[in-house]
């Protein structure tokens, strides 16, 4: 299964990052080809949450289980959609001066072999636009000091 991770250090607290991160509502006013989400159910401790994803003419539905250990980690299980398997790890690292290491991999796979192919091209573009795009927010939200913000990739 192919598979991408990156590690980030960011000028804002765990407790920052887990919140932007845990909130799936606001994910279409910043996050590049999410159209909608819906949240199912909602507890401290999990979430089960629906993403339509486009991009042009193509819309895809993804149902996926959120697990969350606040303030330190953030796993997301894929549940049903276009895909065989798509995950995702979060993990947050404080730091003494208030800042944090973001830890993020993804670990994906298509039902077509051939798709997956012709998509792993583009994949890692499109992680890292992702990844860039909860930075910016977090700046937006946060502040911008977001320039000691060091990718250890």
């Amino acid at each position: 299964m192919p598979s991408i991770r990156e590690t980030h250090r960011l000028p804002y607290s765990a407790e920052q990052m887990f919140d932007l991160v845990a909130d799936v509502g606001k994910y279409p006013e910043f996050l590049p080809w999410v159209v909608a989400t819906r949240v199912r159910d909602d507890s401290e401790h999990e979430m089960t949450a629906d993403m339509l994803v486009g991009f042009k003419a193509l819309r895809e539905k993804f149902t996926s289980r959120v697990l969350k250990d606040r303030p330190g980690t953030i796993k997301v299980h894929y549940v049903d959609g276009p895909m065989r398997d798509l995950d995702n790890n979060w993990t947050f690292r404080p730091f003494a001066d208030g800042g944090c290491e973001i830890d993020f991999s993804v670990d994906f796979s298509f039902k077509n072999r051939m798709f997956e192919a012709l998509a792993g091209q583009y994949i890692d573009r499109a992680f890292r636009k992702m990844v860039d795009a909860f930075e910016a927010r977090a700046a937006q939200l946060y502040g911008s000091s977001s320039s000691s913000a060091q990718s250890t990739a």
